[in-house]
């Protein structure tokens, strides 16, 4: 009877791990997409896969009118509004003071571009990928970007996020997490590095099951001048497939 026992016990266990280890093994890869320096082919690529699930959004700042952008903040929901082409389903936040998106070089109140308000040091610094302004969390180096179904308050999910990075120096310091609806962390993944140039990053889901990506940029919040201690990092283009309800 002993014997017996621990033989169903050994048979127990040994169909748990294997349940568990097959389990694991089907679990869905993500596709991931990088590039730094020359990026136009790795953005093509990821604009073909949010394409082929349903179509894609995309924004690049730059239809932000200057009373919503730098030294003013861009309210959150910006791009979640109930009509015309703001409804994209994009609620951004931070633990900081806000979400920004830089001056141009003809706005009334003559700020400086690229973040020049906060530091005159970066105009120049921080070439957007397409036109002029970028974006930025302010008073941290991290932003939170969460999916609704687009227009209204009703939870989104996405296959995947990808985005155009400028003056990534060091890949340990940038990256994105993505999360399910639950909260269930799906991953963490670097951003090249390009230092001075662009940056290129998206990771596209088998199926959509992202509903929020932390999003981390260089060392720290916007501030300091940029040295060998201090990577300063701020985004241009966010594109995605449009998001929808869980099913």
């Amino acid at each position: 009877m002993k014997k017996q026992t621990s033989f169903l016990l050994v048979f127990s266990l040994f169909t748990l791990v294997f349940v568990a280890c097959k389990k694991d093994d089907d679990k869905p890869e993500p596709k991931v997409i990088s590039a730094a320096g020359d990026i136009s082919a790795a953005i093509a690529e990821y604009r073909a896969l949010a394409d082929a699930v349903g179509g894609r959004q995309e924004i690049n700042w730059d239809g932000v009118p200057d009373e919503n952008a730098a030294p003013y903040f861009l309210p959150s929901d910006f791009f979640n509004a109930s009509e015309g082409n703001r409804a994209r389903g994009a609620v951004l936040t931070t633990n900081g003071s806000g979400v920004q998106a830089s001056a141009d070089s003809d706005n009334p109140a003559g700020t400086l571009p690229q973040f020049g308000n906060i530091n005159p040091n970066y105009n120049g610094l921080l070439p957007p990928f397409s036109g002029e302004r970028v974006f930025s969390p302010v008073g941290s180096n991290v932003a939170e970007l969460t999916f609704y179904v687009p227009g209204t308050n009703t939870p989104g999910v996405v296959h995947g996020f990808g985005a155009v990075y400028v003056d990534v120096d060091r890949n340990e310091n940038t990256a994105f997490e993505y999360f399910d609806i639950d909260g269930k962390s799906l991953g963490s993944f670097p951003v090249p590095a390009q230092d001075g140039g662009h940056s290129f990053l998206a990771v596209h889901f088998p199926t959509p099951i992202v509903h929020r990506v932390r999003i981390e940029y260089g060392s720290g919040p916007l501030g300091p001048d940029e040295s060998a201690t201090v990577d300063v990092a701020v985004m241009d283009d966010f594109i995605y497939d449009a998001p929808q309800a869980e099913k």
